[in-house]
């Protein structure tokens, strides 16, 4: 007997969000070869009851080439011992006394040059004699300051909300787990839900680990990061057809996965430090830069998927592809950061 049901076409055309998972890969293959950027540099003053200071300059030994970050501090503060250096892991520690005198720190310059060059910032943190704490950082677009009494609220809102956004959008890491979850979820209604878990998962753990009621070792949890995007590009690149508990309950997994996640960016704000006597208002700006710059991110996505509807490309690109270059990397930096913890 012949079946004279219609038999479902095959759709050969691909939806416009697995076009952008190629295209995307395909644009950010030159800069994921490392998970991370390198870490800001530190400028540490710490001033003594006679005017010596003690300074601490750390930045990193992987370079850019063709730049050099130098700190340069007030000319009315002469060196009064050579300098020390350190290797620790890939930073250089470079430590020497200074002494200001009687007019101590406050009102004097600081600047640090080659910012531009080196595409990183500095963290400048000063403890002035009478228990006073100032931090500031100091980018390409303002290399320089003048050591205040005090450090206000907005600017510390406003350094700290910059190094939150600058950390998610420079982190490939982060940003592929937010690109997976973009692929798990086909529609608006999961996909807000979804992400939601995932930055409410990683608030709550960023902030216990910055205020001190958590310590994990953070080479761990790096490698367990990687393994989260791993664990998602697998999910991925499973038949659709199949309901697997992940593609069921995707807000779940996202809040547990935001949980660790959330340790790694406390990672990151433990580098920068904490300013005394502003400390919620450093947590609560550095947490909403990092809520900016995902949320840029996927409004990013959201329009260029939505503009690839109107491309139409002769030359299917299978989302497939774009997962296992996901998976791939993932893997990469699995095994590299547990190498590393070894």
């Amino acid at each position: 007997m012949i079946d004279a049901r219609p038999k479902k076409a095959r759709r050969h055309s691909t939806p416009p969000v697995r076009l952008l998972a190629s295209i995307l890969f395909a644009c950010l293959l030159p800069i994921v070869a490392s998970a991370h950027p390198l870490a800001p540099a530190l400028l540490q003053l710490e001033e003594r009851e006679d005017g010596l200071v003690d300074v601490l300059w750390k930045r990193s030994s992987l370079a850019v080439p063709g730049s050099n970050i130098e700190p340069v501090l007030p000319p009315a503060c002469p060196a009064t011992t050579p300098a020390t250096y350190e290797e620790q892991g890939v930073a250089v520690l470079v430590r020497w006394t200074i002494d200001c005198g009687t007019a101590g720190l406050v009102g004097q310059p600081l600047r640090v040059d080659g910012l531009g060059p080196a595409k990183i910032d500095t963290l400048v943190r000063i403890a002035l004699s009478d228990g006073r704490a100032v931090q500031r950082v100091l980018r390409r677009g303002e290399p320089e300051m003048i050591v205040p009494e005090k450090a206000g609220r907005f600017a510390v809102f406003r350094d700290y909300l910059t190094i939150g956004f600058e950390h998610i959008l420079s982190g490939a890491d982060h940003l592929l787990f937010v690109f997976g979850l973009f692929l798990l979820c086909s529609a608006i209604r999961p996909l807000v839900k979804t992400i939601t878990s995932f930055t409410v998962g990683h608030s709550i753990t960023l902030s216990l680990a910055a205020l001190g009621y958590t310590d994990l070792p953070s080479g761990p949890i790096e490698v367990l990061i990687a393994a989260s995007v791993l664990a998602l590009a697998v999910e991925l690149a499973r038949d659709t057809e199949t309901e697997t508990l992940m593609r069921r309950y995707p807000w779940p997994m996202a809040l547990l996965f935001g949980l660790l996640h959330g340790m790694g960016f406390a990672g990151a704000l433990r580098e920068v430090g904490l300013p005394q006597g502003e400390i919620p208002m450093a947590l609560f700006s550095f947490n909403v830069g990092i809520e900016l710059g995902q949320l840029v991110f996927v409004v990013g996505l959201a329009v260029a998927a939505a503009l690839l509807r109107r491309i139409p490309l002769p030359i299917p690109m299978p989302q497939r592809a774009a997962v296992y270059v996901m998976g791939s990397l993932a893997a990469f930096w699995t095994i590299e950061r547990t190498v590393a913890v070894f």
